[in-house]
């Protein structure tokens, strides 16, 4: 099944894979971004949805059938999160309603749903995990929850179907993303390989030693067409994860064999990846030079902050995927394998050593 979609946060890490994997399918796809990057077989639609008027005008001529949201703007505090990412949800529905072609919109959230927002991150009363969809909202403010808010009674008003995607940590390719685990370990890597610095475990005890799970973006991608074109998937909230467990004691072993690195696990003490790189910039910018690279800029390849958050959590956290399975989703990635993939792909595309 093909048909017509627009893709809302094209350059992204979910963004991106999901309009890969629909061109591959055939699909006539629009990318919505602020600055498209020209992805091959992707229209290119440029848009700050923070301007309802400037959206509307630039989706007039677009006309989806199904509407991927990938995108969010990190605000200073999560009053102004719930407020901004809100109003680009809202004002992207209501530029699509005079359209009147949408049938299916998939909103792409993620694991503080359950976990809670940056300011409450891990801490209070939390549901039980393994995460299961039933569990419900935490009684906090939360963008995520306003985010569904827009999608629900845009459907309600315009009768399409939703779908909820709550990812884990995500691994994928993308340049300039504000979560973006997999590219800051690849830069940590590089750089403990060219000081000699100890390839350090930067986050908590419960993290090294507890289980967890991860979402590679391109499964991600086809769980999305998935509950898009699988009507017992419709009006559903799903979890979306890999599909396999580990230990973080047993990944930290293998990304450090990948690049060439022993591995130096927890010694007691969190290190965090902000504190570790906090002044590796002019030195990646050396790098860069030296070794013809296509990005100087370590803000654009890393976010330490979203890396420490994940794995600073005082929690154990894994994910409930019983309820895609038993709708027929069957899809799964070996983490390692993801991890491998996008190193592989970031030192194709020249952007570590």
């Amino acid at each position: 099944m093909s048909g017509t979609a627009l893709v809302v946060g094209v350059s992204g890490i979910v963004g991106s894979a999901v309009a890969a994997l629909l061109v591959e399918q055939g699909w006539t796809v629009y990318g919505l971004a602020r600055r498209p990057t020209g992805q091959p077989g992707v229209q290119p639609v440029a848009a700050d949805l923070q301007d309802a008027a400037a959206t509307a005008a630039a989706l007039a001529g677009v006309r989806p059938d199904a509407v991927f949201i990938t995108t969010w703007l990190r605000q200073a505090n999560e009053a102004e999160n719930i407020r901004v990412n809100s109003a680009m949800v809202r004002n992207l529905l209501d530029g699509l309603r005079t359209g009147g072609s949408t049938r299916h919109v998939a909103l792409v959230t993620g694991l503080k749903h359950y976990l809670g927002p940056f300011e409450a991150y891990g801490k209070g009363s939390l549901p039980q995990t393994p995460f299961r969809e039933e569990q419900g909202r935490l009684d906090v403010e939360n963008f995520y929850y306003a985010q569904e808010d827009e999608v629900f009674a845009a459907a309600a008003r315009d009768g399409f179907t939703w779908s909820v995607h709550r990812p884990h940590t995500v691994i994928g390719m993308a340049v300039g993303n504000a979560m973006n685990m997999g590219t800051t370990l690849a830069v940590y890597a590089s750089l403990c390989r060219e000081t000699g610095r100890a390839f350090t475990f930067p986050g908590s005890a419960v993290q090294w030693s507890g289980l967890t799970d991860m979402t590679d973006a391109r499964l991600l991608a086809q769980h999305l067409l998935w509950a898009a074109t699988t009507p017992g998937a419709a009006n559903e909230a799903f979890n979306v994860v890999d599909g396999d467990i580990f230990r973080w004691q047993w990944m930290w072993g293998r990304i450090a064999t990948w690049f060439g690195l022993e591995p130096a696990g927890f010694d007691g003490s969190v290190h965090p990846l902000a504190q570790q790189m906090r002044d590796d910039g002019p030195l990646w910018r050396q790098i860069a030079e030296r070794e013809h690279l296509a990005e100087p800029d370590l803000d654009r390849l890393a976010s330490p902050w979203h890396t420490d958050a994940d794995l600073g959590r005082p929690i154990e956290v894994v994910t409930d995927m019983s309820k895609s399975r038993r709708l027929g989703f069957r899809e799964y990635q070996p983490t390692d394998d993801a991890f491998f993939d996008l190193f592989a792909r970031l030192r194709a595309d020249r952007l570590v050593p």
